[in-house]
């Protein structure tokens, strides 16, 4: 590395948050936890869970907030690679715009953990953890398919483009979906990012020129969340959402009945897995017995709230 990439990583590692002193002790390790932005609800508690099971292993933590930025993100994990982590868990922003930093860091020595997003290309990535999203977005339309066992006209909100989840969870929505297609229809399909004020006006817009749908198809609850809203503008209160991620809010959503479902992804069990796996690796060079974990999504509905991960967060 020249001086000046040296000095540019040096002022990025500014900007991260350090839950320990920025001078590693080496009796203790110390890793990056990345999240791509804790502007969503998602990724709070995803950092928080990586924070709680690094503080359960003994280790330091770095936490960096990629606020929905890859040259932020990238630059967070250089300034940490130059500080000297011993292992870095990530939930890249966009699997593409991150896989020069993630195998540079691989090929300085750091072992990187991938959560949630995974990313393909990259040689020597220790693990990835996530959920199967493409068979979440298959428990999605099944369980849309069971409320309307005549057929439906559909909606169908995206998740931003180049993220992993919304590339499988949209795969696995058509999987279902597109080969029952005289009956259940997609008459609307659009990109919403992931974000509750677009989803919110992409919504209004779908409505708009395509009229009432019988349901929505949401790539997280976010999304689902300003759906609802848009509906409840115009009087469509019968339409029938379906979220992503199972947030508290979005709970509250089913178990209030404004929600008819949202698929649980497990995303702490995710973050504290892939944390678990790195310090495993940094102590000792211990492999996972696993290089790819996936956990089985399932749709909660108000018949199994208690199945979901953060029902006590719910008031």
């Amino acid at each position: 590395m020249d001086r000046r990439s040296f000095l540019l990583s040096s002022v990025a590692f500014g900007a991260l948050t350090a839950s320990a002193p920025a001078a590693f002790a080496q009796e203790r390790l110390t890793i990056l936890g990345s999240v791509p932005s804790l502007g969503f609800p998602f990724f709070v508690h995803m950092l928080n869970q990586i924070k709680v099971e690094a503080e359960a292993q003994g280790v330091d933590l770095i936490e960096s907030d990629g606020q929905n930025s890859a040259p932020k993100q990238t630059a967070d994990i250089e300034a940490a690679v130059v500080q000297g982590v011993n292992a870095i868990v990530i939930s890249p922003l966009d699997v593409n715009a991150l896989a020069p930093a993630i195998e540079a860091a691989i090929q300085s020595g750091v072992p990187v953990v991938t959560v949630d997003r995974r990313v393909d290309g990259v040689e020597g990535i220790l693990a990835h953890v996530g959920a199967d999203n493409v068979k979440g977005g298959e428990a999605q339309a099944q369980a849309l398919m069971a409320a309307f066992p005549n057929g439906a006209k559909i909606f169908h909100l995206q998740g931003q483009p180049g993220a992993g989840p919304a590339i499988d969870r949209n795969q696995g929505v058509h999987n279902v979906l597109d080969s029952v297609s005289d009956k259940y229809q997609i008459i609307f399909e659009q990109t919403a990012n992931f974000a509750r004020a677009e989803a919110l006006s992409v919504t209004e817009a779908g409505l708009a020129a395509n009229g009432k749908p019988d349901a929505i198809v949401c790539a997280n609850d976010d999304m689902a969340l300003g759906a609802i809203e848009a509906c409840a503008a115009r009087g469509f209160t019968d339409v029938k959402i379906y979220g992503f991620d199972a947030l508290p809010e979005a709970l509250v959503a089913v178990r209030d009945g404004t929600l008819a479902g949202t698929v649980e992804q497990f995303p702490g069990e995710q973050s504290r897995t892939a944390v678990r796996i790195a310090v495993a690796y940094a102590k000792d060079g211990t492999e996972p017995a696993e290089s790819l974990v996936l956990l089985t999504p399932i749709v909660i509905g108000s018949d199994n709230l208690d199945k979901a991960e953060r029902i006590g967060e719910t008031n």
